[in-house]
């Protein structure tokens, strides 16, 4: 049997690859704008590429996290931290454009673009104007980037279960669910979790059991969901799903268990993170944010919270070290409680082509 030499150049590329003319850039991104006190719209450029998702916050004040697509329109916001009903801002959100997104001018106060309070969007690029899909019982409109593992899903419900078409080549690792009509918590799916459970993105709640997946895990084609709870299927109502599957070299979905000591656990993912999102399953505990625009520099301290509306923390109790191919727990509590399982979420600054290698 024949061996390769021990070379960088006979480790396969990454599945986004610069040397082949793309890039983590190209795909995610985070932008950064000070508020002017809804005196006129913010642009926010440099991002590279024109996003078909944008979920926002205000860093230094307290007010909701707001969720934007390009299915749904500009003007249709969803908050994260609660389980209202899609609303219709006018002027929170301006515009998904080439080089980034634009913050409205947000005249009546309270929303992106707020005095001189510092802001944050996180975007995703999915594949521009939505296609009907017609692989699973229940039509969907989906804009899906293949290559990136993110699809943006939109469908009315039904009176019995059903599945949906998802858009990627692969099974989702991640699903966030939202009832767009109604007072719906947020529903997630997560791999490390299965189809037997799910978890409430606006809430502390450890893991839940449930049919909402009608028991079953989703396929390359379609994700499967009942037809008894209106998170995510009740006749007469329409829903949007965010679909994302782990791509080496840009994105990791998979779960960690703590071990509870200041050199805390180290976490593979094959990539320098760029954003991170933890949460605790086996038990109640906080969705944590970090990215690596907000602190350049490790340990990454600033944090916020998915399931509320709190201002940017910065203490030290969520103190992780972004590095080369993954990150490391520097507190022996949060998010690393010795036997406590954590889920994540994981999105790269840049490829590493050693992923494979370990």
């Amino acid at each position: 049997m024949a061996y390769l030499p021990l070379s960088t150049a006979n480790l396969p590329d990454p599945a986004i690859d610069p040397a082949q003319g793309s890039s983590p850039e190209d795909y995610f991104g985070v932008g950064l704008w000070v508020g002017n006190n809804s005196a006129s719209n913010i642009s926010v450029t440099g991002i590279g590429f024109q996003p078909d998702f944008f979920w926002g916050k205000l860093r230094s004040f307290g007010t909701g996290h707001r969720l934007v697509d390009s299915i749904r329109g500009v003007t249709k916001m969803l908050y994260s931290n609660v389980n209202n009903a899609e609303a219709t801002e006018s002027d929170a959100f301006a515009s998904f454009d080439s080089d980034g997104f634009t913050i409205g001018q947000d005249t009546t106060g309270g929303g992106l673009n707020y005095s001189t309070n510092t802001g944050v969007g996180w975007v995703w690029k999915a594949n521009g104007s939505a296609t009907l899909n017609e692989e699973g019982s229940i039509d969907s409109q989906v804009s899906a980037n293949t290559e990136s593992g993110f699809s943006i899903v939109s469908y009315d419900g039904g009176s019995s279960a059903g599945t949906i078409g998802h858009g990627l080549s692969n099974a989702p690792d991640f699903i966030v669910i939202k009832n767009r009509d109604a007072g719906f918590s947020w529903t997630c799916y997560h791999e490390s979790l299965g189809a037997g459970y799910y978890i409430q993105l606006n809430s502390t709640d450890a893991q839940t059991a449930t049919t909402d997946w009608n028991n079953t895990q989703p396929t390359t084609n379609v994700f499967s969901v009942n037809g008894a709870e209106g998170r995510i299927n009740r006749i007469d109502e329409s829903f949007i799903a965010y679909c994302f599957h782990s791509v080496e070299g840009f994105s990791k979905f998979s779960s960690y268990v703590g071990n509870g000591d200041p050199d805390g656990t180290f976490v593979y993912t094959g990539f320098r993170p760029a954003f991170v999102i933890l949460k605790r399953t086996d038990s109640g505990g906080s969705w944590t944010m970090s990215d690596s625009v907000r602190d350049t520099i490790n340990p990454i301290t600033p944090y916020l919270f998915p399931h509320d509306s709190a201002a940017e923390a910065t203490d030290t109790s969520n103190e992780l070290d972004f590095v080369s191919n993954g990150f490391k727990l520097r507190h022996s509590s949060r998010n690393n409680t010795s036997g406590a399982t954590y889920i994540y979420m994981a999105f790269s600054a840049n490829p590493f082509k050693f992923s494979t290698a370990f």
